[in-house]
């Protein structure tokens, strides 16, 4: 099914499973600077999980998906930090 978003574009969601991506350890800047240059090369749609344990990183992550169209998806407390389900844009 399609959903439609801002500005009348055709969104598809990823079927395939997301990657997890670990950044647990990195302080601030760095797991924002890590899943840009992670992101950048994945193909719109696809989606990736962010494993952190940098508590500001609940402030970052959504930040930085709507400052650079990524879409976050889910955003998951584990034990030590969060998890973050975030969808590739066409940024």
């Amino acid at each position: 099914m399609l959903e439609q978003e801002d500005g009348g574009q055709e969104h598809r969601p990823s079927t395939s499973p997301a990657a997890v991506y670990d950044l647990k350890g990195l302080n601030c800047p760095l797991p924002v600077l890590k899943a840009k240059k992670r992101l950048a090369a994945m193909q719109p749609g696809s989606r990736l999980w962010l494993e952190t344990t940098d508590p500001l990183a609940v402030i970052d992550i959504p930040a930085f998906c709507t400052e650079t169209g990524h879409r976050l998806i889910e955003t998951t407390a584990i034990s030590g930090g969060h998890r973050f389900l975030v969808e590739c844009g066409i940024g």
